[in-house]
């Protein structure tokens, strides 16, 4: 069993029953799944930025990413219908809690002044969105073989009902967040 995710059946799940005072543990909001989203606009010119961005992806992840494509034709951007634009992955299980242990341990302290993540970003359902400016972040992918640099959005689904329980869910896991007033929450 991954770290984080015996963390969630040893310390979370009972701190968020008495928390929220749930009658049953399954009760307890968990991790659905992650989804990292990867677009790279530059590579309807050029389709070798599309190759590395699904071999880093592929490293940060563990997994294979899919190859994302236009779905409607933008004549501004010279985009066309069909076009490769961007990868993806969705990771479940072991993968997505190893993937989030790592974010929340290795890669995000690795971003220049970091002081922590809004707590704004959550969809209503208390589900969060984090965006990511640069890739190289991430241990796995070595700075000096980088092209271009690139974002990347980190979608987390949880099972939690509302913004709260999946804010409680996030922050028992570790994810630093900060206030709207400018300090770490936690």
């Amino acid at each position: 069993m991954v770290r984080l995710e015996q963390k969630y059946h040893e310390t979370i799940v009972p701190a968020m029953m008495e928390e929220f005072a749930y009658g049953n543990k399954l009760q307890v909001p968990r991790l659905r799944n992650v989804s990292v989203n990867v677009c790279i606009g530059e590579a309807v010119q050029n389709a070798k930025l599309l190759d590395a961005a699904v071999a880093e992806l592929g490293a940060i992840s563990g997994q294979r990413p899919v190859v994302t494509r236009a779905r409607k034709d933008i004549s501004n951007f010279k985009l066309r219908r069909g076009n490769p634009i961007g990868c993806m992955v969705t990771l479940r299980r072991a993968r997505m809690y190893e993937f989030l242990d790592r974010l929340i341990q290795v890669a995000l302290p690795q971003v220049r002044d970091f002081k922590g993540i809004s707590d704004r970003s959550f969809d209503g359902c208390g589900n969060y969105s984090l965006g990511i400016r640069e890739q190289i972040i991430f241990p796995e992918v070595r700075a000096e073989s980088v092209e271009r640099l690139h974002g990347m959005t980190v979608s987390i689904v949880t099972t939690a009902r509302t913004d709260e329980e999946g804010r409680e869910l996030l922050k028992h896991l570790g994810m630093p967040f900060i206030r709207d007033g400018g300090t770490t929450s936690g």
